[in-house]
């Protein structure tokens, strides 16, 4: 299963629109996508309110993790998207 662990970027973390941006983003995505926190919970990457539960904030490392076709192409976009700070697009 391929993963990807990055550090989110957001001045806030992902919370409000951040995690909104990131949900939207995950939706498009062509297999389920999985987030976990440096917590160790996880959550559905396309839902809002599973990321917003994860309570992420700046600087915390979070694995993303899919399965099938176009997984990998989908977590290098989303690591991508939590690399910037998405409360200044």
């Amino acid at each position: 299963m391929p993963q990807r662990t990055v550090v989110v970027a957001s001045g806030v973390g992902l919370h409000a629109r951040p995690a909104a941006l990131f949900s939207q983003e995950a939706a498009k995505a062509p297999a389920a996508v999985v987030l976990t926190a440096a917590s160790g919970r996880s959550a559905n990457a396309a839902s809002i309110l599973g990321v917003l539960s994860l309570g992420i904030d700046h600087g915390e490392r979070v694995t993303l993790s899919s399965e099938g076709e176009g997984a990998d192409a989908a977590l290098d976009a989303l690591v991508a998207m939590l690399q910037r700070d998405l409360d200044l697009e």
